[in-house]
């Protein structure tokens, strides 16, 4: 069963970017008509090496949402001695918290097989986000627009390979189903259906957005017909510039992308009303919500920006059932290793929770297992695995040591 993780981040960044018809700084090398990238997932997120001015290896997430490539902590643009053209200064979620960010030229962006040349970089502050700290795993960028403007980018989830095609070579496969997808202002927009019930199904207007990891994500003020159901429980989201999204989690009964692609009780978060949208994430359109990593993971997925079509082929994870975190534990990785475990978050009423887990407390062991020998994927993976799991912990809180038992248990 695939584990439902919160969202870590989904920016939308508001730059100057050229058009399709200006030919973008991304080629591939030795003039091939396409080029094949592994890639490694994290919560429902692809992370693809980089090189930052053919000197700096880094790793990159790999985001529709994103217009303006973003490099998340200037002490590695000093590191090459990037030169800085503006500085910025952006509120965070609800206004309330400044974050300093600073904008880079003519940087080149390298993958394996790709060169880019000329590029704009937003370079925030200080790492805000805490990527690799959620993640459990060193990412220091996002890149999104640039990249899908001049490819059609094929995501292969199951054998963990992207694949870039140069647009006029591109032949879709005949087992895939082509979906009418809009581009506007960067963003890739598809039509779905929330479906209620027999007789309340609203059509809804959906980001297709690769740079979160949730699975579907709906602002019920968007319209009076997308509404929270009763069912719902309390939860943080995940993370954005500036803090926590904080918001509901319930059960829409279906959800319906095309005739033949649909799910049963699917897992959606309901951002409050002011953390839905930060500043950095207006995108000019109306749109009810978003589709991230928990769907898209399901498929063989191909994004053609330029025809503006999407392209799905089921991958073998499609038909698994929504899940989500059922200790009501969030934890993230610490120290230079990423190998020290902290409770950041401890659900009300949940399974940890009534068990007398606290934020601050250290993990220890997990089941008998050494937390310090595992990445946080695995841990978050057993927090999160099945109903009535049961749970070992031993953790430090102060200077004690302490033992809990629990089961895991769904709230919703």
């Amino acid at each position: 069963m695939k584990t439902y993780t919160t969202a870590i981040i989904s920016l939308f960044i508001y730059l100057a970017c050229p058009s399709y018809a200006q030919q973008l700084g991304f080629s591939i090398s030795n003039n091939k008509k396409k080029v094949e990238i592994p890639f490694e997932i994290y919560n429902n997120l692809i992370i693809v090496p980089v090189v930052l001015n053919d000197e700096l290896p880094l790793k990159f997430i790999i985001d529709t949402g994103v217009r303006t490539s973003i490099l998340t902590e200037k002490a590695f643009g000093d590191i090459i001695n990037l030169s800085y053209s503006k500085k910025y200064t952006i509120s965070g979620l609800g206004g309330e918290q400044l974050i300093d960010a600073y904008i880079t030229n003519n940087v080149s962006i390298t993958l394996p097989g790709v060169t880019g040349r000329g590029h704009a970089l937003l370079v925030l502050a200080e790492d805000y986000l805490e990527l690799r700290n959620y993640l459990g795993t060193d990412v220091h960028g996002i890149l999104g627009y640039e990249l899908f403007s001049r490819f059609v980018v094929k995501i292969d989830y199951d054998r963990k390979i992207m694949t870039l095609t140069t647009p006029k070579h591109f032949k879709p496969g005949r087992k895939y189903r082509e979906i009418p997808m809009d581009v506007h202002d960067t963003k890739p927009y598809i039509t779905g259906r929330i479906i209620y019930g027999p007789n309340d199904v609203h059509s809804a207007r959906l980001m297709v957005d690769s740079g979160a990891s949730h699975g579907l994500r709906l602002d019920p003020n968007s319209e009076s017909d997308i509404y929270i159901p009763e069912n719902n429980i309390n939860a943080i989201l995940g993370r954005g510039l500036g803090g926590v999204m904080k918001g509901k989690i319930a059960r829409i009964p279906m959800l319906q992308l095309e005739d033949k692609i649909c799910w049963e009780d699917v897992i959606t978060s309901f951002p409050d009303d002011h953390d839905f949208l930060d500043s950095l994430k207006s995108s000019g359109t109306n749109r009810n919500g978003s589709i991230g990593g928990e769907i898209l993971t399901r498929f063989i997925t191909v994004f053609d920006f330029p025809e503006e079509k999407l392209f799905l082929k089921p991958s073998k994870d499609y038909k698994d059932r929504f899940s989500y975190n059922m200790s009501g534990l969030t934890v993230k990785a610490k120290g230079s290793l990423l190998s020290t475990f902290e409770i950041v978050e401890v659900r009300k009423n949940s399974s940890g929770d009534l068990a007398g887990l606290k934020k601050g407390d250290l993990i220890l062991k997990i089941n008998g297992m050494d937390a310090a020998s595992l990445h946080l994927n695995v841990i978050n993976s057993i927090l999160n695995s099945k109903e009535n799991k049961k749970i070992k912990l031993v953790i430090q809180r102060s200077n004690e040591k302490l033992a809990f038992k629990f089961r895991l248990h769904s709230l919703i």
